[in-house]
C-alpha cells in the first residue's frame, strides 16, 4: 500500500460503461493504496441494514417501490465517508449519475473543505465492447472465465481449471443489450464528463488495453491526486 500522508480523505470518481472493467480496476487501487470502493448500491443496503436515519428514510422509500432521492443518497453518503475505514479516501462507482447529483456531492464535500479530486473515465470502443461482453462465458461449477474470441478452453466444451463440462452465458450477455446499454450510458454519463472536465479533474484512461496498462496509468492519476 502507498504510504503517502494525507490531509483530507482522496475522493475518486470512476466512469465507464458496463463491461469497461470498473469493479477490477477499483480492487487494485483499493488494495494499492487503502481506498474504499462505495457503490450506490451498497450504501443503501448498508444504511438499512445499520438502521441509520438516513438509512430509515430510504428502506421506507424502497418498501413503497419509489426510488431513493438524491438528498437520502448524499445523506447516507456523508454518513459512510466520515467512517474511519474511509480516512484515506473513497472511490465513487455509480455516483453520480447527473449533474444535478454532481451538484449535490460537490456540495456536501464542500462542506468538509472536500472536493472531488480525480474523475476517471474509463473509455471503450463500442464495438469492440459489444463483442467482448457478448462473447463472455463461464464454468458452471467454478466460475472460471472464458470468451468466444479470445480465451477458448484448451480442450473444447471441458474446463482448464476444474474440468466441469457445463458452460453458461449471462441471458444479458448479447449484442443487442450490450449496444443498448452502451447507448444509454453515453447519452447519461456525456454530460458528467464536460462538467468534470470543466472542473479540471478528469482524466481519460483506454480501458481498451491490457489490465495491467490500464491499472498503471490509473495509478499514475491517483497517486497524483492523492493530498
Amino acid at each position: 500500500m502507498e504510504a503517502e500522508a494525507m490531509t483530507n480523505p482522496t475522493v475518486l470518481i470512476l466512469l465507464g460503461p458496463p463491461g469497461a472493467g470498473k469493479g477490477t480496476q477499483a480492487r487494485k487501487l483499493e488494495q494499492q493504496f487503502g481506498l474504499v470502493q462505495l457503490s450506490t448500491g451498497d450504501l443503501l443496503r448498508e444504511a438499512v441494514a445499520e438502521g441509520t436515519e438516513a438509512g430509515k428514510q430510504a428502506k421506507t422509500v424502497m418498501e413503497a417501490g419509489q426510488l431513493v432521492s438524491d438528498d437520502i443518497v448524499i445523506a447516507i453518503l456523508r454518513d459512510r465517508v466520515g467512517h474511519e475505514e474511509c480516512a484515506r479516501g473513497v472511490i465513487l462507482d455509480g455516483f453520480p449519475r447527473t449533474t444535478v447529483q454532481a451538484d449535490a456531492l460537490g456540495e456536501m464535500l464542500a462542506e468538509n473543505g472536500q472536493s472531488v479530486d480525480a474523475a476517471i473515465s474509463l473509455e471503450v470502443e463500442d464495438t469492440a465492447m459489444v463483442q467482448r461482453v457478448a462473447g463472455r462465458f463461464t464454468c458452471a461449477n467454478c466460475g472460471e472465465g472464458y470468451h468466444d474470441d479470445f480465451k477458448q478452453p484448451i480442450t473444447p466444451g471441458v474446463c482448464d481449471k476444474c474440468g466441469g463440462t457445463e458452460m453458461t452465458r449471462r441471458s444479458d450477455d448479447n449484442a443487442e443489450t450490450v449496444a443498448s446499454r452502451l447507448a444509454a450510458y453515453h447519452e447519461q454519463t456525456a454530460p458528467l464528463i464536460a462538467y468534470y472536465d470543466a472542473l479540471g479533474v478528469l482524466h481519460r484512461v483506454d480501458s481498451m488495453q491490457d489490465i495491467d496498462k490500464v491499472a498503471d496509468e490509473m495509478s499514475e492519476i491517483v497517486r497524483g491526486a492523492m493530498k
